[in-house]
């Protein structure tokens, strides 16, 4: 039985996946890849034309789960502090449950790729940010409350937590889990978010 096309870039990509989730550090050749795949080096390039385009695909996968998962969360929630509980939770759990991702978040494995994809993260991460500002900004119309720091400080804060505990999480060899203690980090921050107008 052959493998169909799709389902074979599926398996390219979950084995680069697993690849960089389970070497920590290493650069990721395409002859390593190929073997992990069962494929020749050249199979693998009748999929993807180069290594950068596998690792958007990667990039689309995670774009793609944690941009749904928020606009699910926009729709059912409407209390601004759980909106942005769940967001963070959503993405620290992501990175959690897909080790390997978080090497390219982190940009760890991106070292000698292409401008494009470092790029890529950095637009991710953006609007990650541009959706926490959008929630905060609705604070005051919806629950008459404002930003203790301001809106774009306070997304800036969130997002700087985010990044730092992903990267905690590799640097640790995915050992210091994400969601570790995050109930009670959260409960601090949260206290010191928004104030009543």
């Amino acid at each position: 039985m052959t493998v169909k096309k799709t389902d074979r870039r599926t398996q390219i990509l979950q084995s680069l996946a697993q690849m960089l989730e389970s070497s920590p550090g290493a650069r990721i050749t395409t002859a390593a890849l190929a073997k992990q795949v069962g494929v020749s080096e050249a199979a693998l390039y009748r999929h993807f034309p180069s290594k950068a385009k596998m690792f958007e695909g990667l990039i689309e996968f995670i774009e793609e789960t944690i941009f749904s998962r928020i606009n699910l969360i926009l729709h059912e929630e409407n209390q601004v502090n759980a909106r942005l509980h769940m967001i963070l939770s959503l993405v620290l759990g992501f990175a959690e449950q897909n080790p390997g991702m978080c090497r390219l978040l982190t940009g760890d494995v991106l070292a000698g790729e292409t401008e494009r994809l470092r790029t890529r993260i950095c637009q991710l991460f953006d609007r990650i940010e541009t959706q926490l500002k959008q929630v905060i900004r609705e604070a005051d119309l919806k629950e008459g409350l404002k930003p203790v720091a301001g809106v774009a400080a306070n997304a800036e804060l969130l997002i700087a937590i985010i990044e730092g505990k992903v990267r905690q999480y590799v640097r640790s060899e995915f050992k210091n889990k994400p969601t570790a203690m995050w109930a009670d980090q959260w409960n601090a921050i949260a206290k010191n978010l928004m104030v009543s107008r």
